[in-house]
């Protein structure tokens, strides 16, 4: 019932219409954050084209894997085209998962339904067709959206990931400290925190290192995927 529903809308939508656009977020959910009840968080790195530099953090992609840290990976389709070697190397790991976020990294408010459509669909082929992978998670850049947007994601039967918990991490203004201390004081069972893996973090890898190794032993969490976080189970009494 609610996919024929989809249906309708974005097929108004596509025609002009835009008389049931307000209703859409009712029955299409936009995931923030994972159970209250589950002891665990998703740690998620978003990888956003850049202009200068290598636009991978090698260091903290070492420290991840080589510690099997859990985390979700959200590429845009043009940092993809540069990074085919590094799209692979993740994909390879067990441990991590990947989403698309956007393929030029657009405004998507700012977009038609069929300009959406295409930026929200371009990287979910370049993953099919290059690296065999089917995406299922997706991250609207910026964190921006808007009803069709929303309506265009389940149309592609995708699931519709953003947080509920900002590090901040490429503000050049905030200090190891401060990233630490915004995330320590706000994070609990289910939280999703945005941080970023294209080097714009210049602190997130000692960031990930003392909350990985500190922060959430202590209050009880262990780092999760986005699709563990999801499905994931309270403790057994």
């Amino acid at each position: 019932m609610r996919r024929d529903w989809l249906n309708i809308v974005v097929g108004m939508l596509l025609t002009g219409s835009s008389s049931l656009v307000l209703s859409v977020d009712s029955v299409a959910q936009v995931i923030k954050s994972g159970p209250p009840s589950c002891p665990g968080i998703a740690l998620t790195f978003d990888l956003c084209p850049v202009l200068k530099g290598p636009g991978y953090d090698q260091p903290l992609m070492d420290y991840l894997i080589t510690h099997r840290i859990p985390a979700t990976f959200f590429m845009s389709g043009k940092w993809m085209a540069k990074h085919e070697a590094e799209v692979d190397h993740l994909l390879g790991m067990e441990f991590f998962e990947v989403g698309t976020h956007g393929d030029v990294h657009a405004h998507l408010p700012m977009h038609t339904t069929d300009e959406q459509r295409t930026e929200i669909l371009g990287p979910v082929k370049m993953l099919q067709k290059h690296h065999a992978y089917e995406a299922t998670l997706f991250r609207p850049p910026y964190g921006e959206y808007n009803d069709i947007t929303i309506a265009v994601v389940n149309m592609l039967g995708l699931r519709f990931i953003q947080w509920n918990i900002e590090s901040g991490d490429p503000d050049p203004t905030l200090s190891v400290e401060q990233i630490l201390t915004r995330v320590t004081q706000r994070v609990k069972p289910g939280s999703i925190v945005v941080f970023h893996a294209n080097g714009k973090g210049k602190h997130t890898k000692q960031v990930i290192e003392q909350l990985t190794t500190d922060v959430l032993p202590r209050k009880g969490l262990r780092p999760l995927t986005i699709s563990e976080l999801l499905n994931c189970m309270p403790p057994n009494p």
